[in-house]
């Protein structure tokens, strides 16, 4: 498992960065992971912790805030437990079905960040996108929280949208060439 910590506005100690490493480890017991990356921000008296997981290729994150930097992975920790659960359960129950597991070929997402005014550009996010069905890119949506997730479609090998209806539902963007 290759772990990468980084802080903002906190030193991250060796003391903080072997706690975190404990924490994460454990998580290996659910299943092999490949990338972990962890983000530590201090906002006034709030720590946070935002923790991204690749697992076969596909994306888990979990983000938590407390009074000090060490409540917060142990809240981050708990749910990202309960996040591999859940995806596990998701993966045997569409094995059953399928009988195989997709090898996904990507890692972790490249993210950049700008300071910037109202209507600036803030935020670039880079990923690699990837054939999947349907159904794998709604999975895949719910486990990384959003509302909407970017795909190639398997079936019709273009770029789809799949996101989260305000009625619960999701609906499907597909381009018309």
């Amino acid at each position: 498992m290759n772990i990468i910590i980084k802080g903002r506005n906190i030193e991250v100690t060796p003391a903080l960065r072997e706690y975190i490493e404990k924490k994460l480890t454990r998580l290996e017991k659910f299943m092999d992971i490949n990338d972990v990356n962890v983000t530590l921000l201090v906002e006034k008296n709030l720590h946070r912790i935002e923790v991204t997981i690749v697992v076969n290729g596909y994306i888990l994150r979990g983000e938590e805030v407390s009074g000090n930097m060490y409540g917060s992975v142990d809240l981050v920790t708990d749910k990202m437990e309960k996040q591999m659960l859940r995806y596990k359960e998701k993966l045997q129950k569409r094995n059953k079905k399928r009988k195989t597991v997709p090898d996904l070929p990507y890692s972790a997402d490249m993210v950049e960040e700008f300071g910037g005014e109202e209507d600036e550009l803030v935020k670039i996010k880079r990923f690699p996108i990837k054939p999947m069905t349907l159904e794998e890119a709604v999975m895949q949506m719910n486990m990384l929280g959003h509302n909407f997730f970017v795909f190639t479609n398997s079936e019709t090998e273009k770029v789809n949208v799949v996101y989260t209806r305000k009625d619960g539902k999701y609906g499907l963007l597909e381009p018309e060439y």
